[in-house]
């Protein structure tokens, strides 16, 4: 993707009425927004962030200017954009991911960052501790260890015939490592295999994906992550032409086609940033602000994809999901 579609990206997902039509009263505020992920896959995300803000009396284009940055599943940009934004002098810096948040971290210390889609932020160095984060970052937590682990036990639950499972992470993303140990404990208390499958970005996809056959794995589980968010539709299809059951991180995934996912809202997730960056603009110190971590998690499952796939969900599984699509 060249500079000059990534702009025009951009400028179409958060276009906003122009400033003779937008007629600012009083203080016009500045957020930046930051994703490793894609302008198109990301939409939906910002625009929940933006429902948000306008819940709270902030309007893009009127009150509030929102500039926005996707480093489209490319590390090596990252840097690079989260300084372009960061140039612009956004009275708060909203970036999604471990990877967004410990670059924006490492480029600033005064502008005040939420974090997003994180894992364990303590973990990965981005603030001192949940309760009192201390520092200029404050924000979400979008998943716990348990919740890793899980993933794996309702898979395993679901396909109980499988017990060799793959698993696939972004190794450039030190978020994932503490969901590798997760899961990978989890296998151990299962009594199941597990074939890690780390990539580094979207050109590493196909070769992870058919190592899932080679290795022999009868099922694959999908860390959390900008870069396999971005490849879900990849994802989909390899699992649908190789009759793989997969379990994903959002509903978002299921509803495209995934077998199952299980995870927290994710729609809600940065709806709720709207909140952060509300009283952050009203004076709130970041480190003063305690990052908040989901307390529901759900289960969502595609039986028109589990028919795709042969396979007959048990009761038992069905019987814990949040949502069945037919």
């Amino acid at each position: 993707m060249d500079r000059r579609t990534f702009l025009a990206g951009s400028v179409g997902l958060l276009a906003a009425p122009l400033a003779s039509e937008a007629q600012p009263a009083g203080k016009v505020y500045r957020i930046g927004f930051f994703t490793p992920a894609s302008s198109e896959v990301f939409a939906p995300l910002v625009n929940a962030m933006r429902q948000g803000l306008r819940e709270l009396g902030y309007v893009d284009g009127q009150n509030v200017i929102i500039d926005f940055r996707a480093a489209a599943g490319r590390a090596d940009r990252i840097p690079e954009l989260v300084t372009e934004l960061i140039n612009l002098k956004p009275d708060v810096l909203v970036t999604a991911t471990t990877p967004g948040g410990l670059a924006a971290k490492k480029a600033t210390r005064t502008i005040p960052i939420v974090i997003t889609g994180v894992g364990d932020p303590v973990s990965v160095g981005l603030v001192s501790n949940l309760a009192r984060p201390e520092g200029n970052v404050t924000g979400l937590s979008l998943s716990n260890l348990a919740h890793i682990g899980k993933q794996l036990q309702l898979l395993r639950d679901a396909v109980p015939h499988v017990h060799r499972f793959a698993f696939l992470w972004n190794s450039m993303n030190p978020g994932n490592v503490a969901a590798l140990t997760a899961t990978q404990e989890a296998a151990q208390a299962l009594g199941v295999d597990l074939q890690p499958l780390a990539i580094r970005g979207p050109d590493d996809l196909q070769s992870a994906l058919a190592a899932v056959v080679m290795g022999g794995a009868g099922a694959l589980l999908v860390a959390p992550d900008p870069v396999t968010y971005l490849l879900q539709s990849s994802i989909i299809r390899f699992a649908a032409i190789n009759r793989v059951p997969v379990m994903y991180n959002f509903r978002e995934e299921v509803e495209g086609g995934g077998l199952m996912a299980y995870g927290a809202d994710f729609l809600e997730h940065y709806r709720r940033a709207a909140t952060y960056v509300d009283k952050i603009l009203k004076g709130t110190k970041p480190g003063d602000l305690p990052v908040e971590q989901p307390t529901k998690f759900q289960l969502v499952i595609n039986l028109k994809t589990a028919k795709a796939l042969g396979l007959t969900i048990p009761q038992s599984v069905l019987a814990r999901a949040d949502e069945v699509i037919q």
